[in-house]
């Protein structure tokens, strides 16, 4: 058989990320100061890009920003400026390939900029490292690889395995946020129970917990606690030591002979004593290297209408306002001699009009997903973390016509300002346990409270509650569950199994 060379043309069907697509992607995952980085890099490199300058419409009210009339002048558009829209059909790939289908979403009252034109192609694979590292940053990699752990981050690790149940883990990652450079929590307990809609008891349980982290000492909410916790994870906090701690101002002022009293030692106890007490930490979170701190800034403002519900309004100052000067343009157009000029000048108009496109999808993108987060966990709105219902992405991206990915890119790095405080977006997912009655789901946690009451209610009953026939005892109420979730579950309460209950009561 010889051998030979012949063409063929072939169809075939093949999903292609397209630059816009590409772009489009990592400027949706930015959080609002890494968007701002990139904007700032934009208006260095693009001469048409110029930032909007002018006051935004206060709330409620119409945008004052300059419309670009025919003789060139700048304009800004607001969100519901269709002409600028129609130009995404000129794009190489939809933008609602990247967001989804726009669906009907709550009042829309900030104004985004935006404008028409060609789409660009404008890359962005070394505009910064966003929510991840981006393709080909091995710098961005490495830093990543290689940065030490913050305190916070820490903490965290170490909560995420203190078996928490949902509210507890939530009541934790508030008080681990609390928490200063030095490793102290200085927020008042009530005020987080107040904020968060919860019994005072439940965060003081939470907190008890999270100080038995590393390292010793953390979280204390003063000197002599944070000494306390250290000394008794030594076994050495008896009753002098304690008597000790309790007058810290007299070792300050060097008045020994009252502090021989107080404590009830004699002068070598009382020297032994205060040598282990300065062979103690009192800063044990200046072990780690302490970033510079940064105010959150929130993305989505949540605030109660008089109608009873909940109005979701983006932050205007998060949001990037910038403009392609058209009168710039028309200028230097005029002036363009040469085919690189002019290409140059085509490209920088490009992309700028496609940066404007992006920006003003963004941010509908984001207002959309945070609408319907809020409808799923209205129950925490009103009554508080106990309440927070069953919820993961895939419900949340069938409600707004969207992929997973992409809620997953909306909310990472975003927050949300709400009458309860700041939250990332991401803190509204729970998991959740099917229902054998067909009816909605149940919250892992409220089924963890199930298994604790009927286990406390042993002592009333008289009956040692196996797995098993706690099984059989939650198929009955409608939860679906399985014995080893069952025992999951009892162990991250810290409750024995049946047969170690049986022998404590006897």
């Amino acid at each position: 058989m010889a051998l030979g060379q012949r063409l063929e043309l072939k169809q075939g069907q093949g999903l292609v990320i397209t630059p816009q697509l590409q772009q489009a992607i990592k400027l949706l995952q930015l959080s609002n100061l890494e968007l701002e980085a990139v904007i700032e890099t934009e208006l260095e490199r693009n001469p048409l890009l110029q930032r909007d300058d002018s006051d935004p419409a206060p709330d409620g009210a119409e945008s004052d920003a300059p419309v670009k009339d025919d003789s060139g002048e700048s304009r800004e558009l607001d969100l519901g400026d269709r002409d600028a829209m129609a130009a995404n059909s000129d794009l190489d790939a939809s933008v609602s390939d990247v967001y989804g289908d726009e669906a009907p979403t709550v009042r829309e009252r900030e104004s985004v900029v935006s404008d028409s034109g060609e789409g660009p192609i404008v890359d962005w694979s070394k505009a910064g490292k966003g929510g991840g590292s981006f393709d080909g940053d091995d710098e961005g990699l490495e830093r990543a690889l290689t940065r030490e752990k913050t305190l916070h981050e820490h903490l965290t690790d170490q909560a995420l395995i203190a078996h928490f149940t949902a509210p507890e883990m939530a009541i934790a990652q508030i008080l681990i946020d609390a928490v200063d450079d030095a490793g102290y929590m200085r927020v008042p307990l009530a005020e987080i129970a107040d904020r968060l809609g919860c019994e005072l008891t439940l965060v003081e349980k939470v907190l008890t917990t999270c100080q038995g982290f590393e390292p010793t000492g953390i979280m204390a909410q003063s000197v002599p606690e944070c000494l306390k916790l250290q000394l008794i994870e030594r076994n050495r906090f008896d009753p002098a030591m304690a008597a000790l701690i309790d007058n810290l101002e007299l070792l300050a002022r060097r008045d020994l002979s009252a502090l021989r009293k107080a404590c009830g030692v004699d002068d070598e106890d009382l020297s032994e004593m205060i040598a282990e007490l300065k062979s103690l930490n009192p800063r044990p979170g200046a072990a780690f290297d302490a970033e510079p701190s940064q105010t959150v800034i929130p993305d989505v403002f949540v605030r109660a209408d008089a109608q009873g519900g909940w109005r979701i309004d983006l932050n205007s100052d998060t949001l990037p306002r910038v403009l392609v000067d058209q009168k710039y343009h028309a200028k230097v157009a005029t002036s363009a001699r040469s085919d690189s000029e002019k290409t140059y000048l085509n490209e920088c108009l490009t992309q700028a009009n496609w940066l404007i496109k992006s920006l003003d999808q963004r941010a509908r993108t984001i207002l959309k997903v945070s609408a319907e987060i809020v409808r799923q966990q209205d129950a925490f709105f009103v009554y508080g973390v106990e309440y927070l219902r069953p919820l993961n992405l895939k419900t949340v991206a069938d409600a707004v016509g969207m992929h997973e990915s992409t809620i997953s890119r909306v909310t990472s790095n975003k927050y949300v300002a709400t009458p309860r405080g700041v939250f990332e977006l991401k803190f509204f997912f729970t998991s959740s346990i099917a229902s054998s009655d067909g009816t909605s789901a149940h919250s892992a946690e409220a089924v963890r409270h199930k298994i604790k009451n009927l286990i406390d209610g042993e002592k009333t009953s008289g009956e040692i509650l196996s797995d098993d026939r706690i099984v059989e005892i939650l198929k009955e109420a409608g939860v679906d569950i399985a014995r080893r979730t069952v025992a999951k579950y009892r162990e991250a309460l810290r409750i024995p199994s049946s047969v170690e209950r049986k022998r404590a009561n006897k």
